[in-house]
């Protein structure tokens, strides 16, 4: 056996206390986890968003000016051990990212709260705090090339590396019924061969809108296999030579089969519930803008494609009408 004298317990402490200074310095030893729960959030929906990994999350959502309150939880690791920390602030962030400049993240809007001043934490704690009427002025985004989130972030803030936690909020930005909204009338043609024209009710739609219009066949020269409509969705970012230009088909359908014959007019009738659409977003932050568009395409018995484009603005409504006041809506003086 081996004998233990006074000087290797001396020298065993030593270490120890080594060992534990060392750890301290270098941030490790007690360690904390974070919870974020959002309160008065009883009467908010909650929303869908898919996330990187392809899992789904219900987030809560908010609108401009609403306040952001909640309580933050931090629970020890270890308990009996404190941890040292330089403050605890709460912080409600909104930022745009775009994926081909991921170090460089666009804050619009930062509301910072401190929670505890520099010091010790010897046991669990809780806090609260509030966010008074909090400025959300664009819709939360997520695309290609770029990103719009909100999200509260808790950091407790240490010598080596802070501990950090994020809890993401839905932002949904809502428009008044828009004072000009004209009717879209344009005509297609090739000389000699084919001349049609085409309508639409309106050049702004909700949402959850209708879209309605009708097609004429003033001159029809050349054989005609099918017509679809279809919407386009263009995310831009970037600018000059940098700009990037993301195309996406939201939905196509077929609205002619079969070749026309002159004075043929063909109905159109779209209904946007189905679909998932975001309102039209223009220059956000001057980082990116979202547009969509109304593509028309024929194609000949020889697959020669003849297409027109137009582009229609979409926003978000307060109050969701029933599906016949819509219909009835948009069909109304038409």
């Amino acid at each position: 056996r081996k004998l233990v004298t006074r000087d290797d317990k001396a020298s065993s402490s030593l270490i120890s206390t080594s060992k534990a200074t060392m750890a301290s310095f270098f941030g490790f030893g007690q360690s904390a986890d974070i919870k974020v729960e959002l309160t008065n959030v009883d009467d908010k929906r909650q929303v869908p968003v898919k996330q990187d990994n392809g899992q789904i999350e219900q987030q809560y959502l908010y609108f401009d000016g609403e306040d952001v309150s909640g309580k933050v939880t931090v629970s020890l690791k270890y308990p009996g051990k404190k941890l040292e920390h330089y403050g605890i602030k709460v912080e409600f962030i909104g930022q745009i990212e775009m994926f081909f400049d991921r170090g460089n993240h666009h804050v619009f809007t930062s509301l910072v709260k401190e929670l505890a001043a520099p010091g010790d934490l010897t046991k669990n704690a809780t806090f609260d705090f509030k966010f008074p009427n909090a400025e959300k002025s664009y819709e939360t985004y997520k695309g290609v090339n770029a990103r719009l989130r909100y999200f509260v972030r808790v950091t407790i803030m240490r010598r080596m590396t802070n501990i950090v936690k994020e809890k993401e909020v839905s932002v949904h930005t809502l428009s008044s019924y828009p004072e000009m909204n004209n009717s879209i009338k344009m005509e297609v043609g090739i000389e000699g061969c084919l001349h049609i024209e085409f309508e639409y009710n309106r050049s702004k739609y909700h949402l959850k809108d209708v879209i309605v219009g009708k097609i004429y066949f003033l001159l029809v020269r050349i054989r005609i296999k099918y017509m679809e409509l279809s919407i386009i969705k263009r995310e831009t970012t970037g600018s000059g030579q940098n700009t990037y230009n993301e195309t996406e088909t939201i939905t196509k359908y077929e609205i002619m089969d079969g070749d026309p014959a002159k004075g043929e007019s063909i109905p159109i009738r779209l209904f946007l519930a189905g679909f998932d659409l975001g309102p039209s977003m223009r220059d956000v932050n001057k980082k990116f803008s979202v547009r969509y568009y109304l593509n028309l395409v024929l194609v000949d018995e020889e697959d020669r494609r003849y297409f027109k484009q137009q582009e229609i603005v979409l926003w978000r409504k307060a109050r969701q009408q029933q599906p016949e006041e819509r219909l009835s809506e948009a069909t109304k003086k038409f």
